[in-house]
């Protein structure tokens, strides 16, 4: 295979993992080649369990796919409370906090209500206007599009806006785990932004409820043994207990240890 075709197809995956389907005449479009060219490139990258063809357009396969926030945020309620709770146990009043976006980043920012004097760099806007009635607080947003109905903002000036600060804390989550550790999102820009607040904070903190382990998602981000803390509500199936037993000492079980 060229190099081209290569770097086309590697260009068409990424594009469909951004966008969730793209249009085969939007394609040809994009990539100045004809529709020819690019049905035998969608017919290739159908032949894995990612992609798949449907009427004239490229899709990615159901269980690659996000679930709508509300209906994620609505899921497991109690768990994602309680890592809520254990992670604003972490963060002390007057803190620097980067916010990832995300369900139960929410849960944290949720449960730092009480809290006073946080300075809140974040592009989840739900996670801002939790934080927004306690008026010591000082909250900082991206500017750009607004991402509906997540009512978040990604994107490369996203990247630059986190690069513009420090914090004492980086919380965010994950839209799967693989067997590896692997960190998985559905959107590479989710991945450079979670990498770069990571980067960019003194201590990073990852809230993932239990059904996170296995789930798939396409872009692969850091691992979860390179994370300073990992708070997750209960323990998922034995097949991750190796994983976990890595990072024991760095683990917080927060349905376990609720009191």
């Amino acid at each position: 295979m060229s190099s081209k075709k290569r770097n086309r197809r590697e260009a068409i995956t990424a594009l469909v993992q951004e966008q969730g389907a793209l249009t085969v005449g939007a394609l040809a479009e994009r990539f100045d080649v004809s529709m020819q060219t690019i049905r035998r490139d969608i017919d290739a990258l159908c032949e894995g369990d990612m992609l798949h063809r449907v009427h004239g357009r490229i899709e990615l396969s159901e269980e690659f796919l996000n679930t709508p926030f509300d209906q994620r945020a609505g899921t497991n309620l109690v768990g994602k409370r309680a890592i809520g709770e254990a992670a604003a146990g972490m963060i002390p009043d007057g803190s620097t906090v980067f916010i990832s976006i995300g369900s139960t980043p929410l849960s944290v920012a949720q449960a730092l209500r009480r809290r006073k004097g946080l300075t809140v760099i974040t592009n989840n806007l739900s996670a801002a206007m939790a934080l927004s009635e306690e008026m010591s607080n000082r909250i900082i947003l991206p500017g750009g599009e607004l991402r509906l109905p997540d009512r978040d903002i990604l994107g490369n000036d996203v990247l630059d806006f986190f690069a513009r600060f420090r914090a004492d804390f980086a919380v965010f989550g994950a839209a799967g785990i693989a067997d590896d550790g692997g960190l998985l999102e559905f959107h590479t820009t989710e991945v450079r932004a979670t990498q770069k607040i990571r980067e960019n904070a003194q201590k990073s903190i990852l809230v993932v409820d239990w059904s996170k382990f296995g789930r798939q998602a396409p872009a692969l981000g850091d691992n979860i043994s390179d994370i300073d803390t990992t708070i997750i509500d209960r323990r998922p199936s034995q097949a991750f207990a190796p994983l976990l037993d890595q990072i024991n000492d760095r683990l917080i079980v927060a349905e376990g240890e609720a009191t």
